[in-house]
């Protein structure tokens, strides 16, 4: 089923340019999108809503942070061969790509990391990056990097990383240490604006 599945979405952009580009541009930029996401929300918030939004990018650099380091000590260890290093006769990449191990996918699990810490804080910018999480999710098995569960995974590892920064203890610590590194943030950038 996975393999099924897999082959007939990376055929699907084997025959549709049209969707296949646009798709595998995202899919490139997605690492800047995301880390841009956690900057802006450090930032570029004003007003009373500063303080969350800086909450939310640290919660979303702590839990990408988790996420990534499970995702790949779960892919070291079940060393599951990608898509089109398995069925190269079948499955095609459109994005040039190591053959490391599939399962979980890091970039699923880094996006949805992400993305669900941000969601917990600030909704708005978190409904907007859960909806680029799962297109990146689709984006890597259409375009032959993974198969379906891999991102699934990915996804899930993610999710229950963001998940950890909501337990009331650590999303205090958080808390404090956003508000603090925030009150520093912003005196460096009034003073330097007054240079």
């Amino acid at each position: 089923m996975d393999y099924r599945l897999a082959h007939a979405l990376d055929r699907f952009s084997a025959h549709h340019d049209a969707f296949e580009d646009p798709l595998r541009a995202y899919v490139s930029a997605s690492e800047l999108i995301f880390a841009a996401a956690i900057v802006l929300l450090l930032l570029f918030v004003p007003g009373v809503r500063r303080r969350i939004a800086q909450r939310a990018a640290l919660a979303a650099g702590a839990s990408v942070g988790l996420a990534l380091l499970v995702a790949h000590l779960l892919a070291s260890a079940i060393d599951r061969p990608r898509p089109f290093v398995a069925h190269a006769a079948t499955i095609h990449p459109f994005l040039a790509h190591a053959a490391a191990p599939s399962f979980p996918s890091e970039h699923a699990a880094a996006a949805f990391a992400i993305a669900t810490a941000v969601v917990f804080r600030v909704k708005g910018w978190g409904t907007a990056l859960l909806g680029l999480a799962a297109v990146l999710a689709a984006g890597r098995v259409f375009l032959g990097l993974h198969y379906p569960s891999d991102v699934l995974a990915g996804a899930l590892v993610g999710a229950a990383t963001a998940l950890l920064t909501w337990i009331p203890p650590i999303r205090r610590r958080l808390d404090r240490s956003a508000d603090g590194a925030g009150h520093w943030l912003d005196s460096t950038l009034r003073r330097l604006a007054h240079r």
